[in-house]
Order: C-alpha cells, then structure tokens, then sequence
C-alpha cells in the first residue's frame, strides 16, 4: 500500500509563500523534486497575483525547453489563489521554477505529497 507524506514546497520556508522576483528563464526554484525512481512528489501549485492587472506566468517544469517543459497561466489581478499545477507527478531530482512578466507580484504557495510503497 502506497504511504503519502505531506511536505512544503523545498523552496518554501516554514510553508509561506514563494514570491516570485525572476523575469526570465531560469526562473525561480520553486520545488526539487525527491531524489529517487521509485519515490514521487505529486506537486500541487497555486499562486496569487497581487499586482492591479493581470501578469503571465511561467512554470518550468523539470527544464526550461520550449514548448516541453513551459507551462504558461495567465494570473488574474486581486483573484486569490488560483490553481496552477494539479497534482502532477515528478521525481529524480528534478527542478520546478518559475518567472513572471514583472518581478515581485506573484506569490506561489503549495505542497507536495510524496508517495512511496
């Protein structure tokens, strides 16, 4: 049976938010996933846009190779968190970041349930 274990984002301190200040890739660590291929970090991501319109970001999820590991979401201005990655699985120690078009507007919070047998 599959044992499932709550934890922060690894960029996260004590499971604040993660302010995104990168305008270009690389972006920001947000999350490095478990080292292990038998052993997975299901990500969940939300992020809040405190600017006063709208802001594009990007999730570079395990590489930075267009269109492969881009995964871009327009962020609406003062909408509260909003789901950005929905549980999707990554492992063997790859690295989620993050940029967006203006620095220090985007807030991601989240949290990984790692998976093991």
């Amino acid at each position: 049976m599959a044992i499932y274990t709550k934890r922060f984002l690894s960029a996260s301190t004590n499971g604040l938010g993660i302010v995104v200040s990168a305008t270009s890739s690389p972006g920001d660590t947000i999350h490095t996933a478990v080292d292990s291929l038998t052993v997975y970090d299901e990500v969940f991501i939300f992020a809040v846009n405190n600017d006063s319109v709208d802001r594009e970001l990007v999730i570079e999820w395990g590489g930075t190779t267009s269109p492969d590991d881009i995964r871009p979401v327009t962020i609406k201005a003062n909408e509260g968190l909003v789901l950005v990655i929905p549980g999707l699985l990554l492992q063997n120690s790859q690295v989620i970041k993050a940029y967006a078009a203006v620095t220090d507007v985007i807030t991601i919070d989240g949290y990984v349930n790692r998976i093991s047998d």
